[in-house]
């Protein structure tokens, strides 16, 4: 696994608050958090840079994974009855910083379209 934050985190060399964890998905606070509840969700066992670099045949069962772990954390931040937001970045232009694949949670106030 490269050397990004999130590795990093992954193996608990930099603190993080963790809101879920299991053998394949970690998820934690945001520490620049663009609502009330902002959620990194990141895959551990697989590193992908990029949402360029899935493929069907090799991240098909971890995006599963990623996308229940929202679900089940958006239970759990009491937000999955009002909505919440799933955003993931592709590239500098998207404003994606860490290479490593991420999904961003937010929730807990009504968002607004185009969101940026």
């Amino acid at each position: 696994m490269s050397e990004t934050i999130f590795a990093k985190i992954i193996r608990k060399e930099i603190p993080a608050s963790i809101v879920f964890e299991n053998d394949d998905v970690l998820a934690f606070r945001d520490i620049n958090p663009q609502a009330p509840t902002h959620i990194l969700i990141i895959p551990k066992i697989t590193e992908i840079t990029k949402t360029t670099d899935i493929s069907k045949e090799n991240h098909s069962l971890l995006l599963g994974k990623l996308f229940e772990a929202a679900n089940q954390i958006a239970k759990q931040e009491k937000i999955d009855e009002g909505g919440f937001r799933l955003v993931i970045n592709c590239g500098p232009d998207a404003g994606q910083e860490v290479y490593h694949l991420h999904i961003h949670l937010l929730g807990g106030r009504k968002m607004n379209w185009p969101p940026g």
